[in-house]
């Protein structure tokens, strides 16, 4: 199953320069749900004429199906065919996701209902980097 935004397949064009997202897995089965974040690329290195330079590679973000080992299980267990995935904010940066995933893992008390599979949240964010969202 591939990942929608706003009820729509995700491609090159919707993401343009997001770095990230924030994103919501659902088990279409129990009704269950995961909320989370992603970066479209991670760091990594490449030589490039006996020279290693820091290049950003894909994340595997098309595969993913979050971290949490519980919606993990159920996926392997009831196949990624019966989960839903919606991204629900595009992120310019690590601080905007990490500020947009916490803001909705608190807006929907994921961590208070047994709805969710989220577990815990941790979150470490800078005022200077939220600029743009002032």
């Amino acid at each position: 199953m591939s990942w929608t935004y706003n009820n729509e397949p995700v491609t090159d064009e919707i993401i343009g320069d997001a770095y990230g997202f924030v994103y919501v897995i659902t088990n279409n089965i129990s009704g269950r749900r995961y909320v989370g974040r992603k970066y479209f690329t991670k760091a990594g290195y490449k030589t490039v004429k006996g020279k290693r330079k820091r290049v950003r590679l894909s994340s595997g973000w098309e595969d993913y199906f979050g971290s949490n080992k519980t919606l993990l299980e159920d996926v392997e267990k009831l196949g990624a065919e019966n989960f839903s995935r919606a991204i629900i904010k595009m992120c310019k940066n690590k601080s905007e996701c990490s500020y947009w995933e916490t803001h909705y893992i608190f807006q929907f008390e994921a961590l208070l209902s047994d709805r969710w599979y989220n577990e815990w949240v941790t979150c470490k964010i800078s005022a200077k980097h939220l600029a743009s969202l002032k």
